[in-house]
């Protein structure tokens, strides 16, 4: 009977330590959970919140339309055309359609068009919820791009709402968009052009809402440890276009092989999103992606795959690196050329680099006299996330649609140049 007793009691004994056992190993796995989740973004309030839940959106039907000898399709990604309908004998009519509405009025068309021979048409592009603003481009490839002659090109009506295009149509496919057609395809071309850099890396963080892969690029010389890091982000609105130039631009000049560049890239890190909104720009959206949303309306709560991933990946990345970021630069696109930035209410980490920087792209382009537009914490876009989440100066790049693209190009370029220039000597 003692000797059952001892047996008890040491089988009570072992039992005691594996509970407790289990215990500290679930209370360490709480621990290091816990700890985990502090590398996610914060959420925010800010003073003009959105509603960035999901919103339903209009799915446009792929075909091809054939109509008295004349042609036309949507069957490529970053197409906009959602009917097709011919109004006399010489005049045809595309139907242009945003994903949802209320929306930004950012009428986005893209399609090809031919005839079984050559032959004159009018073409009206007819909006709905929104009116024209992108002026028509044309190309025989889908690549090489060129400005429609605006004497081609007549507004309808007193209220500038649609225009009708005149066309010469040929057997071959003529494409008509509002702005060069660069989708994600064209987007992951490019990508991997940067990649062959020795000193870049290209990968794909995670998916869309649709599934369609997140690209990201790093770039930087020698150990990552501690390293401030620049932030670059580009396309969260699937038109801007010009915006997307300039971002390209201005990392081809970090990548430059040039003195300056060489060791900016030896002291700082630059991870860059090209693509933020992809299923925006192959669906050709006007705005918003899959879920029906403004993307650079949810850096707060991060309701949205797309927000959601890339700020959680900046923030695990900048604590695994040990890391600040100190600069997030957002590229768009709106009527002019401007800057976005916040005024001396709001001090970040760099206070003043933002008017050393602009007034030096100034003096580096003597025909151009930046517009320059601080302002104030509103709705929650990625400028204020970066602010909020880093203390870190921000930026919205803003390149004027029409915007000749050789001048996009070269204020990029001088824009990086000048950077390049303040963050070298940053310190010393």
């Amino acid at each position: 009977q003692s000797h059952n007793h001892t047996i008890t009691q040491s089988y009570n004994h072992t039992i005691i330590q594996s509970i407790m056992k289990n215990q500290f190993i679930l209370l360490i796995f709480l621990i290091f959970f816990s700890s985990c989740g502090k590398y996610t973004a914060d959420t925010f309030v800010f003073p003009q919140p959105k509603d960035t839940s999901d919103h339903k959106i209009l799915m446009q039907k792929k075909k091809t339309y054939t109509i008295d000898g004349v042609s036309a399709d949507n069957q490529f990604d970053g197409a906009r055309m959602n009917d097709f309908t011919q109004v006399d004998s010489n005049t045809f009519s595309v139907k242009i359609f945003p994903e949802n509405f209320p929306i930004n009025n950012s009428a986005w068309y893209a399609f090809k068009i031919w005839a079984d021979g050559s032959r004159k048409i009018n073409l009206i592009l007819d909006y709905e919820n929104g009116s024209h603003r992108y002026e028509p481009k044309w190309s025989t490839d889908g690549k090489t791009w060129q400005r429609l002659d605006l004497s081609k090109v007549k507004y309808i009506g007193n209220d500038s709402t649609d225009v009708v295009l005149e066309l010469e149509l040929q057997s071959s496919v003529l494409w008509i968009a509002g702005q060069e057609v660069i989708n994600s395809a064209r987007t992951k071309e490019w990508c991997l052009q940067q990649a062959k850099h020795p000193e870049v890396s290209f990968s794909v963080i995670g998916k869309s809402k649709l599934g369609r892969d997140m690209y990201f690029m790093e770039i930087g010389k020698g150990d990552t440890k501690g390293k401030d890091i620049i932030v670059v982000l580009s396309r969260q609105h699937p038109p801007e276009v010009t915006g997307y130039f300039a971002m390209e631009a201005f990392v081809e000049k970090i990548l430059a092989d040039t003195k300056l560049s060489n060791n900016f890239r030896k002291k700082y890190r630059i991870l860059v999103f090209p693509l933020l909104n992809p299923d925006g720009v192959d669906l050709g959206h006007w705005r918003h992606n899959a879920g029906g949303i403004d993307l650079n309306r949810d850096w707060a709560y991060y309701r949205q795959p797309e927000s959601r991933l890339v700020s959680n990946f900046i923030v695990k990345d900048s604590k695994k690196q040990k890391g600040k970021v100190i600069l997030g630069l957002d590229f768009h696109s709106t009527q002019t050329d401007l800057y976005y930035t916040f005024d001396e209410r709001f001090p970040t980490t760099m206070n003043g680099f933002h008017d050393y920087w602009i007034d030096a792209i100034g003096e580096g382009l003597p025909e151009y006299t930046p517009d320059h537009q601080p302002g104030g914490l509103n709705s929650p876009i990625s400028k204020g996330w970066f602010l909020k989440q880093f203390d870190a100066e921000s930026i919205t790049y803003e390149i004027g649609d029409e915007t000749p693209r050789d001048f996009v190009r070269k204020k990029a370029e001088v824009a990086a140049v000048e950077m390049m220039k303040l963050l070298i000597f940053k310190g010393k």
